[in-house]
């Protein structure tokens, strides 16, 4: 009889430290893991904070490699502010073709909330220009990348003359034609997108 309750007691003893052997690894695991968390937070953030300190990051480095299209318009401090987007209602346009029409949607990129407001106070003339550059192109032209692109370009020329302000300057490309780079013009507007663009 009396190896039986030697044998449960050491039973019994078994138990709570299995029991608290489990507890001690859930507590090291957790520890573990907010430890990892903690860390990986930290590296991050730190990460992150690095290229603003060092003068804008990625956008400083992109501009300070572009030294032939300098700007007397750009910050001297070489940062940008961040860009303003000005969507415009839908428009519907005839095109050369006579029986063909595009549905347009225009987005502006300005360069900041003062143009903006330089743009809504000439909105129907900006309007009227994109409605009379887009009506003098075909359907098949609007239908190619190239003749998009062109539109976006020449859209930004006269947003910029409606508003009374220099347009962006053209470059001369490797086949000697003019185009106008508005991915590298730094003036009031930054970029013409179509949120929309519809030919039928």
């Amino acid at each position: 009889m009396s190896a039986n309750p030697a044998a449960a007691a050491a039973e019994g003893a078994a138990k709570p430290k299995s029991n608290l052997i489990k507890i001690i690894a859930l507590v090291v695991l957790v520890l573990v893991l907010m430890g990892a968390a903690i860390g990986g937070t930290w590296f991050f953030m730190k990460k992150n904070a690095a290229p603003a300190g060092k003068g804008g990051g990625e956008h400083a480095s992109a501009s300070s490699h572009d030294g032939d299209d300098e700007d007397e318009d750009a910050p001297a401090e070489g940062k940008r502010p961040p860009p303003v987007y000005l969507p415009l209602d839908n428009m519907v346009v005839n095109l050369t073709d006579g029986d063909r029409f595009a549905q347009l949607g225009v987005t502006l990129e300005l360069a900041d909330e003062k143009t903006v407001e330089q743009v809504k106070l000439r909105l129907p003339a900006v309007r009227t220009s994109i409605l009379v550059l887009t009506s003098q192109r075909s359907a098949e032209e609007l239908l190619r990348r190239d003749g998009k692109d062109k539109l976006a370009q020449d859209i930004a020329v006269e947003v910029s003359r409606v508003l009374g302000m220099r347009s962006p300057r053209p470059l001369r490309t490797d086949e000697g034609e003019k185009r106008a780079l508005i991915q590298r013009y730094r003036g009031p507007i930054r970029a013409v997108m179509f949120a929309s663009f519809i030919v039928q």
